[in-house]
């Protein structure tokens, strides 16, 4: 940043003229076809409109229309053509930037809209690089018709002005669907028990919905079904529609009640999100005991679902399902997950077992979307072969993938973009109408890691496989960032991952840092965080945890890397310095861990008292900063996330076990550090 404010200090200073060499312009998503050939004679500051055309919007797109194509309007305008429908595809457009002109061919807004993003990529390009706009040709639309990310609010909120600059930055990627879970962040109004105190109004998501939909964004709801109902049903007034009475998990099918109430829930989220052409109605990972009525329960999850795409239907949305119970129930499900299953296993499979869903044929609505979700195998011939069973057998299908799962602090496995490159091209492929890609907020990372995800899944599902994993990574540390940081050797996400791994479980016997606040007993929790060195025994506990000392060494020099890198970033980036200090308390409270164990190792290694003395100082300065760790991490984070829940906010009970979900302040993203704090001070009592 600072260098390039420099160059342009200095140009002015000069009275230079943008540079006449070629720039470099990436475009993300890829275009079907561009062609560029030298410079046009263009500069950034000949377009008036410069200034505004990230505010340009589907509502404000004909007085942009108009503002071209007046008399008035000199040869540095954009001059905009509708073209017969059938003479283009569903949101395409053809850009054309030569010598003074910009030309745009489009079937309908939407086209001009996606035009218009594309156009202020190059013009963001063109600035940061002092150079004219490129001659360039474009001819561009979506290989798949629905690019849906899933917004997933069960454990926080972030500040309401967030979720608007999230909108604006998905349009810009081109991405034109949002599917919210909302569980209890949405005020209910018949049902107003279930919201909890900081949930947003109807008239609030009201809002955000209509102006995502200014930005071709319809954002649809997700309202919990039969499982994954601990939102609703740990409520004392709603106990009596459990299927188990002592779990939170699931609703009872058979009571008239249970439709009552999600109904009622339905009725209002759609007038929280008008806008959107879908309900869906979660119904995964759940299985319902039929009280004695001698139904199974695949049965039962037909009948919950016939129900409520009835009533889908009648509210003029069209539902979609999680696919996975039908499945399983029918005994095929773990054949679409495992990749080295052969060809000739998989067919045996679902040849013992088809039967058991063509049985129940005729109770699957028609009008709903089976959505078929699987984040880590899109290629498994079973996963392929479960959606064919759904289109063979008149059935709606559309797949699922994941930028997000249950990874702590960040997503990892490369943000899990070859396998959402994967389902995206399977998708194209298949002729499938669209696909979502998750964003599971269980244990609740920041929301700034979760996008170079969501681009690369912007990426595939628009431009299929144009670009291979490492030239979208270049891509999107061009246009998240900045063209001088494009270079593989600038990057440090993938990176941070090794660390992240080892945080997880660093402080502990055993990795279950999701299940402290399970142990009931203090003695318990102090027993699963890793011992002080016991002195009589000089190396023994560098022995005992050699293998724990070797990861502890690797973390942190590769903590100490991205710390390097990430200051590259801050001296360089144009953008995104947001993101960069998200990424930077993150290196800084997994290195916490590693610093501790190495300083420990030092103690027990000692040669002699006074050496040992003095590194045991050393290591109580260090437990005496895990307070300013933490309290930078929360002033960082808390820019954007609200990090506290109300204060009368009831957990529930918490059947996946979710970090988030096991606090009502934010101590559940610290829980092993507070625990292994407290247990080294104890130990640390006798040596003041």
């Amino acid at each position: 940043m600072k260098r390039l404010l420099y160059m342009l200090l200095i140009s002015l200073l000069l009275g230079c003229k943008p540079s006449t060499k070629q720039g470099e312009f990436v475009l993300l998503p890829t275009p079907k076809e561009i062609f560029i050939d030298g410079n046009s004679s263009l500069k950034p500051k000949d377009l008036p409109f410069i200034s505004q055309i990230d505010k340009i919007s589907m509502d404000t797109l004909d007085d942009f229309i108009n503002s071209q194509q007046s008399p008035s309007a000199n040869n540095n305008q954009v001059h905009v053509e509708f073209v017969p429908e059938d003479s283009m595809k569903p949101e395409g457009y053809a850009l054309e930037i030569k010598d003074r002109s910009i030309s745009i061919q489009v079937r309908d807004k939407v086209g001009l809209f996606y035009a218009l993003q594309s156009l202020s990529q190059i013009i963001e390009d063109a600035t940061d690089q002092a150079v004219y706009l490129p001659n360039i040709t474009i001819k561009d639309f979506p290989s798949l018709a629905y690019r849906a990310i899933h917004l997933d609010v069960k454990h926080h909120l972030n500040r309401k002005a967030y979720y608007y600059q999230m909108i604006d930055k998905l349009a810009r990627f081109k991405v034109n669907a949002i599917i919210a879970e909302v569980e209890d962040k949405l005020r209910f109004e018949k049902e107003s028990t279930i919201a909890s105190d900081d949930a947003m109004s109807i008239e609030e998501w009201n809002a955000l919905s209509a102006y995502a939909l200014s930005k071709n964004i319809e954002i649809s709801p997700l309202i919990q079904g039969l499982g994954h109902a601990s939102f609703i049903l740990k409520h004392d007034k709603y106990v009596s529609l459990r299927d188990d009475p002592k779990s939170d998990w699931a609703f009872n099918p058979l009571d008239p009640k249970t439709y009552e109430l999600q109904f009622d829930l339905y009725r209002d989220a759609f007038k929280a999100f008008p806008s959107g052409r879908y309900l869906h109605v979660g119904g995964d990972e759940v299985s319902t005991t039929g009280r004695n009525s001698g139904r199974s329960p695949l049965e039962l999850q037909l009948e919950w679902l016939r129900k409520v795409c009835k009533f889908a239907e009648e509210n003029n949305r069209i539902p979609i399902v999680w696919d996975d119970m039908p499945l399983r129930h029918a005994e095929v499900y773990r054949s679409m997950f495992d990749k080295k299953m052969s060809v000739q296993t998989v067919d045996s499979i679902w040849e013992s077992n088809e039967h058991k869903l063509s049985k129940f044929l005729d109770l699957f609505p028609k009008n709903c979307i089976y959505m078929r979700w699987n984040y880590a195998s899109p290629q498994a011939y079973g996963n392929q072969k479960a959606m064919s069973w759904f289109r063979d057998h008149g059935l709606q299908v559309m797949g699922a993938t994941a930028a997000q799962r249950r990874w702590v602090l960040m997503p990892q496995d490369e943000g899990n973009i070859i396998n959402i490159r994967d389902f995206a091209i399977n998708s194209i492929d298949k002729d499938i109408n669209g696909l979502l890609c998750t964003l599971w907020d269980d244990d609740s990372p920041h929301f700034e890691l979760y996008w170079r995800g969501i681009l690369a899944f912007a990426e595939y599902t628009w431009a299929g496989n144009s670009k291979s994993i490492d030239d979208f990574k270049a891509s999107y540390r061009h246009r998240s960032y900045s063209h001088t940081l494009s270079d593989s050797s600038y990057a440090f996400i993938d990176r941070l991952e090794e660390p992240v791994k080892f945080w997880k479980g660093a402080l502990l016997k055993r990795e279950n840092r999701n299940y402290l606040v399970r142990m009931e007993q203090p003695a318990d929790k102090a027993k699963a965080v890793i011992d002080f060195p016991e002195l009589s025994e000089p190396g023994k506990w560098s022995k005992d945890n050699k293998g724990r000392i070797e990861q502890a060494q690797k973390a942190l020099e590769t903590n100490q890397y991205v710390e390097h890198q990430i200051n590259k970033y801050k001296n360089n980036t144009i953008r995104s310095e947001y993101t960069l200090q998200v990424y930077e308390q993150v290196n800084k409270l997994t290195r916490f861990s590693a610093e501790v164990l190495l300083a420990m190792e030092k103690i027990d290694k000692a040669e002699n008292e006074g050496a040992r003395n003095q590194e045991i100082n050393e290591f109580r300065k260090l437990l005496d900063s895990f307070q300013e760790v933490r309290n930078n991490f929360e002033a960082v984070y808390g820019q954007t996330r609200i990090l506290e829940k109300p204060s009368n906010y009831i957990l529930d009970q918490d059947h996946h076990v979710h970090l988030a979900n096991q606090a009502i302040n934010f101590d559940w993203q610290f829980y092993a550090e507070i625990l292994f704090v407290q247990k080294m001070y104890k130990q640390l009592e006798s040596f003041k």
